[in-house]
């Protein structure tokens, strides 16, 4: 099967029934996108299927057949998406572990909704949880780039 990760055209032959999060990490080494829960409740898995954020860990490969990955080393290449500019500006991370998910998901929400309120911020992020909760600072570095 053809899957496209961060631009790239990549073919897979493994087992199709592979959580996305195995293929990337394990078989692509883009280990930024993180293992939590397995069950799609915390968010650190989270990554882009042709720009909508999905729970890596709940989807397999084969629902990204002919479609569009992007992980968190493909947001930016130099980590200069404005998301991870206003991640730096506000001092979000503690100890980073959920980061790339709560980026990935904070940037699929500005694409739909670039002026997000609080209201469609608390709706967007309450399925990736921040166990060092920097619930506040990711709000207002989500706001930072509505914004701007």
């Amino acid at each position: 099967m053809r899957v496209r990760v961060n631009g790239v055209d990549r073919e897979f032959a493994g087992d199709a029934a592979m959580p996305l999060l195995w293929y990337v990490r394990d078989e692509l080494g883009l280990t930024g996108t993180k293992f939590g829960c397995g069950i799609g409740a915390c968010g650190a898995c989270t990554v882009h299927l042709d720009g909508r954020a999905v729970r890596g860990c709940q989807t397999l490969v084969s629902a990204a057949q002919g479609k569009s990955v992007t992980t968190i080393e493909g947001l930016s290449a130099d980590g200069t998406h404005p998301v991870q500019l206003a991640w730096r500006a506000h001092n979000v991370p503690q100890c980073g572990y959920c980061q790339s998910g709560q980026i990935m998901q904070a940037a699929a929400l500005l694409t739909t909704t670039p002026a997000p309120s609080d209201s469609d911020i608390d709706k967007a992020m309450r399925g990736n949880i921040c166990r060092c909760g920097t619930y506040l600072r990711i709000r207002a570095a989500i706001q930072t780039v509505g914004r701007s």
